[in-house]
């Protein structure tokens, strides 16, 4: 089976997609597989990164700040970026040939309520009609609503995929993701899979770069900013004392609390106390802190090996403070022949397979849900929707063929 990927993250710089074929078993495409077989094979076809035209990126980026928007806007966005991955898409089958039998588009999230650590409501955008209606193929959308709806979190939807990537792992290891917001999943020999939201990631840090840039999407290229900066330890220590940081898993989050606001507060504390900080070492102490909050909950759950992916990864400086915190080497998930930028697109085409096949998309010990659901809602394409045979059992394990 042949599914578009599509993703879109809280750093809202472009739209990540990936092409991948999924067999089940070896089994010929089209041809039914057992029930509960081992391996499910992951052919990456293709995989690009589609920044946005940067009026699209500057209105994604106000949706995500927590402060009210005219209807107008969201209403437009929506639109806005379902064409413009109707676009991606077109362009991409026309160039690699081959014809999908679903697009997955998970959409920008604009909100992510949480009240006392429950999820109240989650809201992506990215009217899947638009792709649809322009290739012809099924669109699956608003994959976080039903785990939501199940009393789950409805993140972070990377566990699954790592749960079947890393099955078999010898020692407890974190898949971790450092996009906007920085989420581990754990997997362990003996121990059922949890995975969740650990802080921001680049969240915080890209606010600092795009004010010491004064670039509107600017970003800490290569970490040459955070690496000419020191570590504020006064600073840092506010900033730990975060109360998410100690509420207990499954938990998520997102821009919803790291925001600007957020930061010039404990900026404007700093100040009183210690005189204005410079903005270097502003953005070298955000830095630290992504480090030192994913370090410490892989402490908590004995992970002994990391591989990463996301953005982070592409950010030395990061790498460096996250590798001297933890006392080990990271990986990145090239390791596992799954590109570290293509993981969260392959995410989504993984996340259709399972819907398509009747199987969960999430793990009650990941989401906390009451039980794994079937994700998304489907958009027919140019023809009636015929689903697959439905499965009775997840893939013991997930394998990324060349």
């Amino acid at each position: 089976m042949i599914v578009v990927g599509l993703m879109t993250g809280t750093s809202a710089d472009a739209l990540d997609v990936a092409v991948v074929d999924l067999t089940l078993d070896g089994a010929p495409q089209g041809a039914a597989a057992p029930d509960g077989a081992g391996e499910l094979a992951v052919r990456l076809l293709d995989h690009r990164e589609v920044a946005f035209a940067d009026e699209l990126a500057g209105d994604l980026l106000r949706l995500l700040e927590p402060r009210d928007v005219p209807l107008a806007l969201v209403s437009g966005v929506d639109a806005r970026l379902g064409r413009f991955c109707a676009d991606a898409v077109e362009r991409v089958l026309a160039d690699t040939g081959v014809a999908a039998d679903l697009v997955v588009s998970h959409g920008q999230t604009v909100r992510h309520d949480v009240a006392d650590g429950r999820v109240t409501g989650t809201l992506q955008i990215g009217q899947p009609a638009w792709i649809a209606e322009r290739t012809g193929v099924p669109v699956l959308s608003d994959v976080r609503s039903r785990d939501v709806a199940a009393g789950g979190q409805g993140a972070p939807l990377a566990g699954i995929l790592d749960h079947l990537l890393l099955a078999g792992a010898e020692v407890p290891t974190a898949a971790l993701n450092l996009g906007g917001i920085a989420n581990i999943t754990v997997v362990a020999p003996g121990r059922d899979t949890v995975a969740f939201d650990t802080g921001p990631a680049n969240a915080l840090v890209d606010l600092m770069a795009r004010r010491i840039t004064g670039d509107a999407r600017g970003y800490d290229r290569d970490g040459a900013l955070a690496a000419r900066g020191h570590v504020l330890p006064a600073l840092l220590d506010d900033l730990l004392a975060e109360p998410y940081y100690a509420l207990p898993a499954p938990k998520s989050t997102g821009k919803e609390l790291f925001h600007a606001a957020y930061l010039d507060r404990h900026l404007a504390r700093y100040a009183d106390q210690h005189g204005a900080p410079d903005d270097l070492d502003v953005i070298a102490t955000l830095t630290a802190l992504t480090a030192r909050t994913v370090a410490d909950q892989c402490r908590a759950h004995g992970v002994g090996a990391v591989v990463a992916s996301g953005g982070g990864t592409r950010n030395p400086t990061l790498m460096r403070a996250l590798e001297a915190e933890l006392g080990h080497p990271v990986d990145t998930t090239d390791r596992l022949g799954l590109p570290e930028g293509a993981k969260e697109a392959t995410l989504m085409a993984l996340v259709g397979w399972l819907t398509w096949h009747g199987l969960p998309a999430t793990l009650p010990s990941v989401t906390g849900a009451a039980r794994g659901t079937v994700a998304g809602r489907l958009t027919p394409g140019a023809g009636p929707l015929r689903l697959a045979a439905p499965l009775d059992t997840l893939p013991a394990r997930l394998r990324v063929v060349g």
